[in-house]
C-alpha cells in the first residue's frame, strides 16, 4: 500500500512543504488540501501593486501564482476544501464534506486569518486584506476622494494606507498602541516612517484605538478612544492575525498561539515530546529561536514558509523511516516592505532587541538612506535598512550572519 503524506494548507507553506518532501526523497503520495479556490500565490503585492492596479481577477492571479518546481512531481491538490477536524492518534483528518482521510505523515500549514476589530457598529464597509479576493474587493472601493480609515499600523496597515493615498484617497491611519511598524523597526525608525506617511497626506492618529463604528447599514465613521470621530467611506482593519488551529482541537496539545514545535518543526504533544509523523510549516508554527537562545515564537514573514519547509520536510521523511532528523541551519528571519517607493529591508530579530544603534544615515529621513542595528547585550541580532542600495542590504545581512556564526539544530 502506498504511504500518504497530507499537507494541510495550500498556500506558500503548503507548496514549499510538498516540494521539500520530494527533495527529501519521499516517493509516496502527497495530497495538498487548501480552503481557498486558488492555487498558491504571492501575497505581499496584495497591499501594494495588486491593490493599486489589479486588472481582471484572472490577470491578478496570473501575476501572483507560483509555479511549482519541476522536481515537485506527482503532487495531488484539493482546493476549495476545508479541514474541519483531526485525530492525530488515529492519523485521520475530516473534511467539510464529512469525508475522512487517513495519513502516514501530516504537515500542518493552515496559516493565519485576519483578526477583526472588536467594536460595535455595522459590518458593511469594513475590509481586511489577506487574500486576492480581499484585494480585489478593496480596490473597487478605493476611488479618488474616498475617505479611508485604516486601523492598525503594522506592515499591512502602513502599506494599505500608502497605496490608498497614492490612489487619491483621503486616508486616516489609526495607529493603536504603537507607531508605524514600531515592533520590528523600533521607535526611532517608526517615527521616520510616520513622517513619510504624513508628508504624503496620511493623517496619522497616535496612541488611539477604535471604540465604535458609526452608521446604520454601512460604516460612515469611527469613534476613537480620545473622543474624536472620523468620517469615513471605507475601513481597512489591519490589526493582526489569528492562527487557523481549530481543526486540531481535541488532540491534547498546546494551541494557544499557533502550534508548538521543536527546532526540527516537529509538533509537540502535551508532555513536550514530538508527535510521531506530524510537523508544522509557516507562520502557524511556533518554534524555538535557536539563534538568540530565546523561547519559541511564531514568525510572520514571507520567507518563513520556505525556511521552515526546508527543515520540517526532511525531519518528517526521516521520522517516517525511523531515523532521527539531520542537522540543519537555524532559520534567519527576514522581511521587506515598500512605503511610497522606499524599500525597507529587515534581517534577524529586531523586535527582540534590548538596544538600537544607528549604523548609517538618519532614522528621521528613511527615504534618504538609513541603517539601524538591533542588539541584545553587545550581540547584533538584527539590522533594518531603508532607502539603501541592494549591496548595502547584503552587507548588513552578512553582518548579522557573522554575529550569530553558524547555528545548527
Amino acid at each position: 500500500m502506498v504511504q500518504r503524506i497530507i499537507v494541510a494548507g495550500a498556500s506558500l507553506g503548503g507548496l514549499r512543504a510538498a516540494e521539500q518532501l520530494r527533495a527529501a526523497g519521499w516517493t509516496g503520495e502527497i495530497l495538498v488540501i487548501g480552503e481557498e479556490e486558488h492555487p498558491p500565490y504571492n501575497r505581499p503585492p496584495l497591499s501594494k501593486d495588486v491593490l493599486a492596479a489589479p486588472g481582471t481577477p484572472e490577470e491578478a492571479l496570473a501575476k501572483l501564482a507560483f509555479r511549482p518546481r519541476r522536481s515537485a512531481t506527482g503532487i495531488q491538490w484539493r482546493l476549495g476544501t476545508r479541514i474541519t477536524a483531526s485525530n492525530l492518534a488515529a492519523r485521520t483528518i475530516t473534511l467539510d464534506s464529512g469525508e475522512e482521510l487517513d495519513f502516514d505523515g501530516l504537515v500542518v500549514a493552515t496559516g493565519l486569518r485576519p483578526a477583526r476589530v472588536a467594536a460595535p457598529g455595522p459590518r458593511a464597509g469594513r475590509h481586511v486584506l489577506r487574500s486576492i479576493d480581499d484585494a480585489l474587493a478593496l480596490h473597487e472601493a478605493l476611488r479618488p476622494g474616498t475617505r479611508v480609515g485604516v486601523i492598525g499600523s503594522g506592515f499591512i496597515g502602513c502599506e494599505s494606507a500608502a497605496t490608498a493615498a497614492s490612489l487619491g484617497c483621503a486616508v486616516t491611519l489609526v495607529e493603536g498602541r504603537t507607531g508605524p511598524m514600531e515592533r520590528p523597526l523600533g521607535h526611532a525608525l517608526s517615527s521616520g516612517v510616520r513622517d513619510m506617511l504624513a508628508q504624503r497626506g496620511v493623517d496619522c492618529r497616535q496612541a488611539v484605538s477604535v471604540v465604535a463604528y458609526r452608521g446604520t447599514e454601512s460604516c460612515t465613521g469611527m469613534e476613537l478612544s480620545d473622543g474624536s470621530v472620523i468620517d469615513v467611506d471605507v475601513i481597512v482593519e489591519a490589526v493582526g492575525s489569528r492562527a487557523n488551529v481549530e481543526w486540531l482541537q481535541g488532540n491534547g496539545f498546546d494551541l494557544v498561539d499557533g502550534v508548538e514545535c521543536d527546532s526540527h518543526l516537529r509538533v509537540l504533544g502535551i508532555a513536550g515530546q514530538p508527535i510521531p509523523g506530524v510537523v508544522a510549516v509557516g507562520d502557524i508554527a511556533r518554534y524555538p529561536d535557536d539563534r538568540n537562545g530565546l523561547p519559541a515564537r511564531r514568525v510572520e514573514h514571507w520567507a518563513t514558509p520556505t525556511d521552515t519547509a526546508k527543515i520540517a520536510a526532511p525531519a518528517l521523511v526521516a521520522g517516517l523511516s525511523g531515523q532521527p532528523p539531520a542537522e540543519a541551519p537555524a532559520p534567519l528571519p527576514s522581511f521587506w516592505t515598500d512605503i511610497f517607493g522606499t524599500r525597507i529591508n529587515g534581517v534577524g530579530s529586531p523586535a527582540l532587541a534590548e538596544e538600537t544603534r544607528v549604523l548609517e544615515g538618519d532614522p528621521d529621513r528613511p527615504h534618504a538612506g538609513v541603517a539601524v542595528g538591533y542588539y541584545r547585550g553587545d550581540t547584533l541580532i538584527g539590522v533594518v535598512n531603508a532607502g539603501l542600495p541592494a549591496s548595502r542590504n547584503l552587507h548588513y545581512r552578512q553582518l548579522v550572519l557573522d554575529a550569530g556564526a553558524l547555528v545548527t539544530i
